[in-house]
């Protein structure tokens, strides 16, 4: 799934000006970096051959999803002979490069990336709005309604849905059966309570074996991700009329929770920036984790089950989702590029995507599709995804992301690490309220 963020040192690159000699060094050096990677994307770009040749950028992962989607893009490329579009997988750090990529005018045709960056690609002019084409769009009325709503900005569409789930949290049963754990939690405090009870130090010595959950440890994107089902079972937020509002008591709350885990002794973290790994759920070193559908856990071999995030004010999740933009070039390859768009939201591809991935369908046909029922009867974990999309909230789409998630997962990462949610999420604001003035 492509949901890390590479955040500040670049962005201020592109809205400051540089006024320290050793700064600027080291941005020219990964500016020259960032171009030689576009120089090498751009290699083959045009050709004298009838054909209109697109870039696509992606950073799809794991690899097994990534396969899938060249797969897709293969099938379209066979039926649309005068339109060849190329995949090209882009590392991290995936920001810089685009940006880079925006500003020294050679971008992609088409991005696969997420929609918290629709504000940043907007300010700069790299996208076009969707509006005007997906009321011709026949299969407009096919995609879920409530995905284009979430994708908007200043009441205008600036990209279209490629894929949709949620965060639940998985957990190995058989550790559950061991504890003498019959129900999974529903709550908050009976979260807290069997974290403790699947929490096991056999031999005393401080390090338990086995821990209850799993949490992220670091300041990106994921963190923010993870975190942000508990804001908003708190009914919290973190933007109150387009600026930051990190100091309210339901986000205090929320990371308050995390860390009582933590003082508990029934969490341990993740090593830094990869909270999304599953090494230790398998293992069998902790029995929960915060993840969605889209997990290797899916393809192990390993007993695993799902339940809903847990309520504190009110049930809540946040929506994983992925999102292709139309990138500003040429009116031919434009159109060319809407094309593919179609594809990507049609029956058949969402149908083959989410089967191969384990992401939800955002084309409602492909949903009730025979060959997708027959595969979420198999996998019926699923449905634990499906159903909480009724009560998953979104990440805010604000011009600004970037630098809010920054100062936000900064705050979470010095709560798990010790500091009280107060003064975390005070510096964070204060940090912020800087940053946003001087914009």
């Amino acid at each position: 799934m492509n949901l890390i963020i590479f955040q500040f040192r670049m962005q201020n690159f592109f809205h400051h000006l540089i006024n320290s000699a050793w700064r600027v060094s080291r941005l020219l050096i990964s500016l020259s970096i960032c171009l030689i990677f576009l120089s090498a994307c751009q290699v083959g770009a045009d050709k004298n051959d009838g054909v209109i040749h697109l870039s696509l950028w992606q950073s799809i992962n794991p690899p097994p999803n990534r396969d899938v989607f060249e797969k897709l893009v293969k099938k379209f490329n066979q039926t649309h002979p005068d339109i060849q579009v190329e995949s090209i997988f882009v590392g991290q750090p995936q920001l810089p490069k685009i940006l880079t990529a925006v500003v020294g005018n050679a971008p992609p045709d088409i991005l696969s990336f997420d929609p918290q960056s629709t504000g940043q690609f907007a300010e700069l002019g790299a996208i076009l709005p969707l509006d005007d084409w997906l009321e011709k769009f026949p299969l407009k009325s096919e995609v879920i309604p409530n995905l284009f709503e979430e994708l908007r900005l200043n009441g205008q569409l600036w990209s279209v849905p490629l894929y949709t789930a949620n965060l639940g949290i998985f957990y190995r049963p058989k550790l559950f059966q061991a504890a003498g754990i019959t129900e999974t939690p529903k709550t908050w405090e009976e979260l807290r309570q069997v974290a403790k009870k699947l929490t096991v130090d056999s031999n005393q010595d401080g390090q338990p074996e086995q821990y209850g959950m799993l949490l992220p440890l670091g300041k990106q994107e994921w963190t923010v991700f993870s975190w942000f089902p508990f804001l908003l079972s708190s009914g919290g937020e973190i933007v109150t009329n387009n600026r930051p509002n990190l100091t309210n008591q339901e986000a205090i709350n929320a990371l308050q929770f995390w860390q009582d885990l933590m003082k508990d002794g029934s969490a341990t973290l993740s090593p830094p920036e990869r909270g999304y790994e599953e090494d230790d759920f398998i293992s069998g070193r902790v029995a929960m984790q915060i993840t969605g559908p889209w997990t290797y856990i899916m393809k192990s071999n390993v007993d695993y089950q799902v339940f809903p995030m847990p309520a504190n004010t009110e049930q809540a999740t946040v929506t994983a989702t992925g999102v292709l933009y139309l990138m500003k070039t040429t009116p031919t390859r434009e159109q060319a590029a809407l094309k593919f768009l179609e594809y990507v939201l049609s029956e058949e591809f969402q149908t083959e995507w989410s089967i191969g991935t384990g992401f939800l369908p955002v084309n409602i046909k492909a949903t009730e599709s025979e060959a997708y029922q027959q595969f979420i009867s198999k996998q019926p974990v699923l449905e634990v995804f499906a159903k909480q999309m009724s009560v998953a909230g979104n990440r805010p789409i604000i011009a600004g992301y970037t630098r809010l998630s920054d100062s936000l997962g900064r705050a979470i990462e010095a709560t798990l690490l010790g500091e009280s949610p107060e003064k975390a999420l005070k510096t964070a604001q204060e940090r912020l309220e800087v940053i946003w003035d001087s914009q």
